[in-house]
């Protein structure tokens, strides 16, 4: 799984598309705890995840909302700046 971006203990990965199903998303990691967050409604979907780093990758997938959606559909996967 690609690691996508890494900031203030959250490491971002996407899934090659073919393992992977709809809707896009992206899983956040943060120490033993993960989160799965819907890419187009920057909601955590499953994991358990503390909310404030729940808000940390909503507004970092607000900021990079538009290239996480590109990637998915193009699995031109990349790394993206951290927040």
């Amino acid at each position: 799984m690609p690691e996508i971006s890494r900031f203030y203990g959250i490491v971002i990965k996407m899934f090659f598309k073919p393992k992977e199903h709809e809707p896009s998303h992206i899983h956040a990691l943060y120490g033993e705890t993960i989160g799965i967050f819907d890419l187009k409604t920057m909601e955590m979907t499953k994991g358990d995840m503390p909310k404030r780093a729940q808000e940390l990758v909503k507004e970092w997938i607000a900021v990079n909302q538009e290239e996480l959606l590109k990637m998915w559909d193009e699995q031109d996967i990349k790394k993206l700046p951290p927040l």
